[in-house]
């Protein structure tokens, strides 16, 4: 009797541990506009932004360049396509900046990228990985919108 209460309690406790909670906020409707799967997570392209190998243009000719570079991203921000952007600070892995674009594949982001003028002209050199994340990430665009006071 002891052994088969011993092993009762081991199956309970075991259907136990590895069953999921169901959220009690959750919102399907939102769910489903952000393409959240059952976790609440999408996949995104990550772009790691690396120095690029064009190391010949003026620095007229760079500032245009970046200028463009900011523009395209807040163009690609509007579009709802880039949800993520920012630059790193100084390192040795010759980082400059992160994209993280919702789109549907590689060759989406990748002619996202061609429309970025500094990208084009190689002063940047993207890398891609796939991201699995937050389909609630694009969320925080709609508070950003209100609490930057300058542009740069």
């Amino acid at each position: 009797m002891k052994i088969t209460t011993i092993i009762a309690c081991c199956v309970f406790l075991a259907l136990n541990s590895t069953a999921q909670t169901t959220n009690p906020n959750y919102d399907s409707t939102l769910a489903k506009n952000l393409g959240a799967d059952e976790f609440g997570m999408k996949m995104y392209t990550m772009v790691i932004l690396k120095t690029g190998t064009n190391t010949t243009e003026s620095k007229e000719s760079k500032d245009t360049l970046f200028a463009g570079h900011l523009a395209n991203i807040g163009r690609l921000a509007d579009l709802k396509k880039l949800v993520i952007a920012g630059p790193f600070g100084k390192n040795d892995k010759n980082f400059r900046g992160i994209f993280i674009l919702d789109v549907a594949n590689e060759a989406e982001a990748l002619a996202l990228l061609e429309s970025d003028p500094a990208i084009k002209a190689k002063l940047l050199q993207p890398e891609l990985y796939p991201w699995y994340g937050s389909a609630a990430i694009s969320e925080y665009l709609k508070s950003h919108d209100k609490i930057w006071k300058a542009k740069p």
